[in-house]
């Protein structure tokens, strides 16, 4: 099975084919997006590559402007691998040169691979989240292949029996590791507003257009952790976690350990976008 593609070749996931003076390999000098298929169909796509090009420009990295072919690529190995749902990891760096911290003047490479996917099915329940510090740099917008600080905070969440690790900075809630986070308080959806310190996050797009077809408020605001062991209900989204209710933060349990019921209307707003309307 065709499962990745490198510099023009289709290859197999396990194929060597990263030289040692790669970019991304020595400095994580890149960046990278994750793109949903669901039934053959790439969810967002148009979002997704005009993230990856905004986090390219933010590290001064000049990708193909030929948008059209990077997505006609995606598309031949999302074909070629024989999947219907799957997951899309796209990957820019720098090139292969040897090492140094300038930059040097060589092609950038090009990296995808694709794995099939699974519903995760504890978003039916509702998942835990632990708080911890927000330790990263201060240009989270950009989506890095430096990701060690969201590792650790996400592999401590893990050992505690979370699902996830949420970031506080400066006693306010920034974002997840891998997610960006909402309380819910009177009805009302509560997230953080768009910085430099968090990460765009193209399913929190498709939130903010279902709260406008619904008519639910939609407020972009800081919030403290204390409001958010206090809200009614809790929700975290990304890519590949899609719509993740929250139940419990740390020994808090929220709405009494139950999914909240505007939790549950987005969800199901969610899967009709998906199932009904894809857009491309």
């Amino acid at each position: 099975m065709i499962s990745a593609y490198f510099n023009g070749k289709f290859v197999d996931a396990d194929d060597p084919v990263i030289p040692i003076d790669e970019r991304g390999h020595q400095f994580g000098d890149g960046v990278y997006e994750v793109i949903r298929i669901y039934n053959g169909k790439p969810f967002m796509l148009e979002k997704h590559v005009e993230r990856l090009y905004q986090s390219a420009y933010a590290i001064k990295l000049q990708i193909d402007p030929d948008r059209d072919a990077l997505k006609d690529t995606m598309l031949e190995l999302i074909q070629k691998s024989g999947l219907i749902n799957l997951d899309l990891y796209v990957q820019v760096t720098r090139g292969i040169a040897p090492r140094n911290h300038l930059f040097p003047e060589c092609p950038v490479s090009v990296s995808m691979t694709v794995k099939p996917f699974r519903t995760i099915q504890i978003g039916e329940k509702g998942a835990g989240v632990t708080l911890l510090p927000d330790d990263r740099w201060q240009n989270c917008y950009i989506k890095s292949l430096n990701l060690l600080p969201n590792i650790l905070a996400k592999q401590s969440a893990y050992e505690k029996g979370f699902l996830e690790a949420i970031l506080i900075r400066d006693g306010k809630v920034t974002e997840g590791t891998s997610s960006n986070v909402y309380i819910v308080k009177n009805s009302t959806i509560i997230t953080a507003p768009l910085s430099k310190h968090i990460l765009s996050g193209i399913t929190r797009m498709a939130v903010k257009d279902i709260t406008i077809e619904t008519g639910i408020p939609f407020i972009e605001k800081q919030f403290t952790p204390d409001e958010m062991i206090q809200a009614d209900e809790i929700f975290i989204t990304s890519t590949t976690m899609e719509i993740m209710p929250i139940v419990r933060v740390e020994d808090h349990e929220i709405n009494g350990g139950e999914v909240g019921t505007i939790t549950r209307t987005l969800q199901e707003r969610f899967k009709e976008r998906i199932f009904h309307s894809i857009p491309v």
